[in-house]
């Protein structure tokens, strides 16, 4: 039986994951990239998953609230030197070939990029990605070092630059409803 190891930062985050076939476990993360590292870390070794999958929020430039991206591409934003940032998004993105084999994500098509950094942005700014968040990169620099192919399922809670705190708080409700949601129409397809 495929073991899925789901993550997600905070609780407002959680959405239950119930697909035929699988065993699916979960992790509370934390907020940020050493929280997250850490915890998914400590969660790999216990449950030993085929596949990690997070799930969570993220905020945009270029899209609207309520989106949902499938992110296979990561790009660390606190890293400062851009032509190593592009190197790590190649090297941190899971391909289509890699979820294939684990028989998970034939039906995922979607290849979005999400910008991670340890500050939560209320400023437009010059960004990489079609999202941001506070965790992504850093749980995918771990499932890659240990050869677990790794999705990040975001949900655009809200647009950098408006109120961007508040939109996301207030989104919460929202996005586990788009998160939940999105796994019911996949299960379909499972």
């Amino acid at each position: 039986m495929l073991k899925i190891l789901v993550t997600y930062a905070v609780q407002g985050e959680f959405t239950e994951i119930k697909w035929p076939d699988v065993e699916v476990y979960y992790v509370r993360t934390g907020i940020g990239k050493v929280k997250s590292a850490f915890h998914l870390s400590e969660a790999i070794q216990q449950v030993k998953p085929d596949i990690v999958i997070n799930q969570g929020t993220a905020g945009t430039i270029n899209h609207q609230v309520g989106d949902v991206f499938v992110c296979r591409h990561f790009v660390d934003r606190d890293m400062h030197i851009r032509e190593c940032n592009k190197r790590m998004l190649d090297k941190l993105g899971i391909s289509r070939e890699e979820a294939l084999e684990r028989y998970i994500c034939q039906h995922w098509t979607e290849s979005a990029t999400c910008n991670t950094g340890d500050s939560f942005l209320t400023e437009l700014t010059d960004i990489e990605g079609d999202v941001v968040d506070m965790e992504a990169y850093a749980q995918a620099f771990v499932c890659r070092a240990k050869e677990i192919p790794f999705i990040s399922v975001k949900y655009v809670s809200d647009v950098i630059g408006q109120n961007s705190v508040k939109h996301w708080e207030d989104r919460l409700e929202d996005a586990r409803a788009g998160l939940s949601h999105f796994f019911n129409v996949l299960k379909e397809s499972i």
